[in-house]
């Protein structure tokens, strides 16, 4: 899997994470600071947003402060669905009621362990087949392409 990751700032909790998933065998892309670029929090979640829309990359993982900033920007870009996950169970919900492809994490409240639970429920976890979420699932496709045409 190729997996966009970026944020505002390189700090512990990021770094602990690209080893994490490089361990796992995810191909990681860096965006914003962590590709060595000066960058704030819009322009990590819109890079990784369009890495992610474009189908360059599967799935992308942003981080800022609380997370709520790259969430905003992140679902601003057609065809991500960002979810801030704060527990392995939200995480799982995401990806499957809601067919996630970008996990939000903040830096500031989510330790190395939680991040691992979190990361572990997102990537063992699809959407779901159940007939009533890929019903959601296509509203909110439809919701997005209404938008983007506008």
């Amino acid at each position: 899997m190729k997996m966009a990751i970026g944020a505002d700032s390189i700090r512990h909790i990021t770094e602990a994470l690209r080893e994490y998933l490089t361990g796992k065998g995810i191909e990681l892309v860096p965006c914003g600071a962590l590709a060595g670029r000066e960058a704030d929090y819009v322009d990590a979640a819109r890079e990784v947003a369009e890495k992610v829309a474009s189908g360059e990359c599967e799935q992308g993982l942003c981080f800022c402060n609380t997370g709520t900033g790259v969430s905003i920007v992140a679902n601003k870009v057609p065809g991500v669905r960002a979810a801030f996950c704060v527990d392995g169970y939200s995480a799982q919900i995401a990806r499957l009621a809601n067919n996630a492809n970008v996990l939000v994490l903040s830096m500031r409240y989510t330790g190395e362990g939680l991040a691992r639970e979190i990361m572990d429920a997102w990537l063992a976890t699809g959407p779901s087949d159940e007939p009533r979420r890929k019903a959601f699932h296509l509203k909110t496709d439809e919701l997005d392409e209404l938008y983007r045409r506008r």
